[in-house]
């Protein structure tokens, strides 16, 4: 079996899909993207394609290798998510020829489906409260949420009672077994960190998510023995490398890579296996598409140490298309009681409905995050 093409599709609402054929007629897909820079992740596609023409598919590993170690330069959003792509597309390719699903190519399954939750309230957090009432409603049993607006690196107490009080409003609105996860958004530095970090002790939370950027990493030492809570991060690290310091230094509980950025199925499973042994959970970041979705569960499926899923239905960012638009039967994302089923079909276990990629890529997207600025005029962390 040798790979003859590789396509890349810009679709809404701000997604890329890629699709490897080859010379028996297996068809593989991936999702390489990086929100807002879409079209450089597909040329680094583009790039990488030239040493996988004529190659066997099925040889990820040293394909891995190569496109990781082969160009010198190596690592960051753009290169990993570009390799994330290739990677899932070769795994579903292996699993469509042996017709089994990736997780039996991974050692088998641990688990059969996986807790999920539901984003709510968009950018600024606004009417979460219904919005998480409106998410149990749906059978989902834990919610994420951002945490707060802009914050300057010392700001108002006003923003912090903000916070406090969006908060209490959702754990009254859903009470006390629903988990809820805050989301920090990297908005917020260590000198008010030390103070939401403490405010929000009361609400039990699931977990906070990037208290402070991983590039601050170092903070987390003053801030993590200021509450009980689970102290997430990571979908802003794009290799086992960028995460060796994050759990050897222990003060991280849960860590989020993204199989679309962290260089693919062969990363991630070696990121979480990582992590196992020194006892952090996975959580793996997801606000994207059903062919990213489908990796992740095709993960957590073999991680004995995944216990939530993070996925896109209904937030805020689809406005154009939504996670299921893309997938020939909807129903293989089996949501049920707030947990999803891990697909069964061959490779990814997902069938794309190619055409309406073609359609869809058509139009394209521009999709930019938005830029924040602060009353004085600075620069606000979206």
């Amino acid at each position: 079996m040798k790979i003859t093409k590789i396509t890349t599709y810009i679709v809404p609402p701000r997604w890329c899909f890629l699709k490897i054929e080859t010379d028996e007629g297996v068809v593989g897909w991936g999702e390489p993207v990086v929100e807002g820079r879409a079209h450089s992740v597909a040329a680094a596609v583009e790039e990488l394609s030239d040493y996988l023409i004529g190659k066997d598919p099925r040889n990820i590993e040293d394909h891995w290798t190569v496109l990781y170690r082969g160009g010198f330069y190596r690592g960051g959003a753009i290169h990993m998510s570009a390799l994330a792509g290739i990677d899932q597309a070769l795994w579903d390719i292996k699993g469509k020829a042996l017709g089994v699903p990736i997780s039996q190519l991974l050692g088998g399954p641990v688990r059969d489906s996986i807790r999920v939750y539901s984003w709510i309230g968009g950018d600024r957090p606004a009417d979460t409260a219904a919005a998480a009432k409106d998410a149990v409603g749906r059978g989902f049993t834990a919610v994420k949420m951002n945490g707060t607006e802009e914050l300057q690196f010392v700001d108002s107490h006003e923003k912090v009672e903000l916070m406090l009080a969006n908060v209490a409003a959702v754990r009254e609105a859903v009470g006390p077994h629903v988990g809820i996860g805050i989301d920090f958004h990297g908005r917020v530095h260590k000198p008010m960190a030390k103070v939401l970090i403490k405010e929000l002790e009361p609400y039990k939370l699931m977990f906070i998510e990037e208290p402070v950027l991983s590039e601050n990493y170092e903070a987390l030492k003053e801030i993590a023995h200021l509450t009980s809570t689970p102290i997430a991060l990571g979908e802003r690290l794009y290799s086992r490398w960028d995460f060796k310091r994050i759990l050897s230094e222990g003060y991280v509980d849960i860590i989020q890579p993204d199989v679309s950025h962290a260089g693919g199925i062969t990363e991630t499973r070696k990121i979480a296996s990582m992590a196992e042994a020194y006892d952090v959970a996975v959580a793996l970041h997801c606000p994207l598409g059903p062919i990213a979705l489908a990796a992740c569960l095709q993960v957590d499926a073999v991680s004995y140490n995944a216990f939530i899923q993070e996925q896109s239905l209904g937030i805020h960012y689809n406005e154009s298309n939504d996670l299921l638009d893309y997938v020939q039967d909807p129903g293989v994302f089996a949501y049920e009681q707030g947990y999803v089923k891990i697909p069964q079909g061959p490779g990814l276990g997902i069938e794309i409905n190619e055409e309406y990629v073609k359609e869809r890529a058509a139009i394209g997207h521009r999709w930019r995050n938005p830029i924040w600025r602060h009353k004085d005029g600075s620069f606000a962390e979206w």
